[in-house]
């Protein structure tokens, strides 16, 4: 008798109905990507409106995020259990509500319970999707294309959103910025039973009520603790919530090793091209979604454009970040993707290199070349890093996958904003040196930051202001070439990692692909 094995079947390809799933679940990630943006632009208008205190309006706009963040894990395995598009639909459903009623909020108590609700639906959506492509797309090669399809609409959404939103709330009521992802849900309502298909896991067993408390008691202090960091520097409480947060997050991990059907199956971590691929996207993330934040602050802190005109300024990235997400995985399907990733960081990192020669004065065509460069080279980070996490999991645990990859996006850009943000503002301190003269509480503000300065000149004639904003707008850009400086140092020793880690993977759609991910 022979011992050889026979050769695994070709994974069967998508057709039509599946592409056109891609297309259903791609539309609410652009939409909803644009309402998470568009948010900071209405914040103005409906704080006069309802009358919101500076409290308030902080939970208006953090609640979201707060939520989103807490309940990944636990949406995601809940998807693999009662099956993945009636959580979907579940989840479409109550995000079209909740926007309806904060599009209409008429106190800050209702528009605060109304983005929380935002926030529960919200953490049903990515799971639900990115596990839904998996199982539609099992051809390794058809679904790299469908991860870079709905990543680059989700990409453009996020830049896109101020563009949109400015013009929106140019023409209608700050409630209108809340109504932009109702449609798409709508869509998402109608057609995704036609053309989605249902997957649950039989076997995962009842969600465990305890694991899911410690999972919000490990991600929410972290994620409050770390946005209060970057706001607010190091301060005592910051750093005791996200200690908190790890230790419950310990308590959690404990937890899910004693349950024979846990929330968060760790045995996901067994496999190498797992693990490696999900420690990719978290300290990518972290770095290239830190030097965002930092870019989209210096168009509008250094450069004086509002948030229209820095949405019109960041379309170059949004060109170069949609063809990236594109041809990442035609390229992976010639290329290893330890190459390829490694390869885009460190193109990432010279993207960086240019955006240090942006100054005062000048153009923000040199910052924004720099960055277009940076989301050029993450291309195969998120698309080659997302398929192979989602890859690596087997069918039943996708949606589990799916909640882990998007919790480390989450937890690697407060983290990036949080530890970058205290390295600028460190350096800008160091680096402005103001003249006699100036008011004191002047002085103060612009200690703070280059937003506090340009507050305090606001009161200032003009000659004081100009000696003000000067060298505060001087300092900044220090900050900014700190910040991405530090960032690109880290970068190059990610893609070295990186590139470490995952140089045993073959090419998209090799023969090896049927295998068994490695463990180890």
């Amino acid at each position: 008798m022979s011992d050889t094995t026979p050769p695994s079947a070709p994974a069967p390809r998508a057709g039509r109905r599946e592409w056109t799933g891609l297309a259903v679940l791609a539309l609410p990630a652009l939409l909803v990507s644009i309402d998470v943006f568009v948010m900071l632009l209405a914040l103005p208008g409906l704080a006069e409106d309802l009358g919101a205190s500076g409290v308030q309006q902080l939970w208006i706009t953090d609640i979201y995020s707060f939520m989103l963040a807490g309940l990944l894990v636990t949406m995601g395995s809940l998807g693999d259990r009662i099956g993945r598009r009636r959580l979907l639909l579940i989840g479409a459903a109550a995000f079209g509500v909740a926007s309806v009623a904060a599009a209409y909020a008429v106190s800050p108590a209702m528009l605060i319970a109304a983005r929380a609700l935002l926030g529960i639906a919200g953490a049903t959506l990515a799971p639900s999707t990115l596990s839904l492509i998996t199982t539609m797309f099992q051809d390794a090669r058809q679904r790299g294309a469908a991860f870079g399809i709905w990543g680059a609409c989700f990409s453009a959404g996020a830049v896109a959103g101020p563009v949109i939103g400015g013009t929106m709330l140019d023409h209608f009521w700050w409630g209108s910025a809340f109504l932009l992802g109702v449609p798409a849900m709508l869509l998402l309502l109608v057609l995704g039973p036609v053309v989605l298909p249902e997957f649950r896991n039989p076997g995962a067993g009842r969600p465990d009520p305890v694991s899911v408390l410690e999972s919000l008691a490990a991600v929410l202090p972290a994620v409050w603790g770390l946005k209060e960091i970057a706001k607010d520097g190091w301060q005592p409480m910051p750093i005791a919530a996200v200690l908190a947060g790890l230790g419950f997050g310990i308590l959690f991990v404990h937890r899910q090793r004693q349950l024979p059907h846990p929330l968060l199956d760790l045995s996901l971590f067994r496999h190498r091209a797992f693990t490696a691929a999900l420690l990719s996207l978290f300290l990518g993330t972290m770095l290239t979604g830190a030097v965002m934040f930092f870019v989209t602050q210096t168009l509008q802190l250094l450069y004086g454009r509002d948030p229209f005109h820095a949405g019109l300024w960041m379309l170059p990235a949004i060109a170069a970040n949609t063809v990236s997400f594109t041809l990442s995985p035609r390229l992976g399907q010639r290329f290893r993707p330890a190459y390829l990733i490694g390869g885009g960081l460190v193109l990432c990192t010279l993207g960086m290199l240019v955006i240090t020669r942006a100054e005062p004065g000048s153009s923000p065509a040199v910052l924004i070349a720099g960055f277009a460069v940076v989301f050029l080279g993450s291309g195969p980070m998120v698309t080659l890093g997302m398929g192979l996490v989602m890859g690596s999991a087997p069918l039943e645990k996708a949606g589990s996958a799916a909640a882990l990859n998007e919790t480390s996006g989450q937890l690697g850009f407060a983290l990036g904003i949080a530890a970058l943000g205290s390295v600028g503002a460190a350096v800008y301190r160091g680096a402005l040196t103001l003249p006699d003269g100036l008011p004191a509480d002047a002085v103060r503000a612009a200690r703070d930051s280059l937003n506090g300065a340009r507050e305090a000149a606001r009161s200032l004639s003009g000659e004081l202001a100009g000696t003000l904003l000067t060298p505060a707008r001087a300092a900044f850009a220090d900050e900014l070439h700190a910040v991405v400086g530090v960032a690109g140092v880290l970068l190059l020793a990610t893609a070295a990692l990186v590139t470490a880690l995952l140089r045993h993977l073959p090419p998209t759609g090799r023969p090896s692909d049927g295998a068994a991910p490695e463990a180890g």
